[in-house]
């Protein structure tokens, strides 16, 4: 069963904010480009949504620019993620 976007979307909110510690982020707010998050914030980014979600993120699969904003991380996750 896919996963409910609105679910992932506060995944992803919740996941941000504690990286960028803000306690807000707007869902098209640049992350990458902005320098708020790093390539190492990815992949614990990648964790947390994973541990969140219940799903698995191929990262062979996955590209920088997917995580550019929460957008685009919920694309990514309804695009990419196998369900566990």
């Amino acid at each position: 069963m896919p996963l409910n976007p609105e679910v992932i979307r506060a995944a992803a909110r919740e996941a941000v904010r504690g990286m960028i510690r803000s306690e807000s982020v707007g869902d098209l707010d640049p992350l990458i480009s902005s320098g708020r998050i790093d390539s190492l914030s990815i992949l614990k980014l990648i964790g947390q949504l994973e541990a969140k979600l219940g799903i698995r993120l191929p990262v062979e699969q996955l590209q920088p620019d997917d995580f550019e904003t929460v957008d685009l991380i919920v694309d990514t996750v309804e695009r990419a993620a196998i369900q566990q």
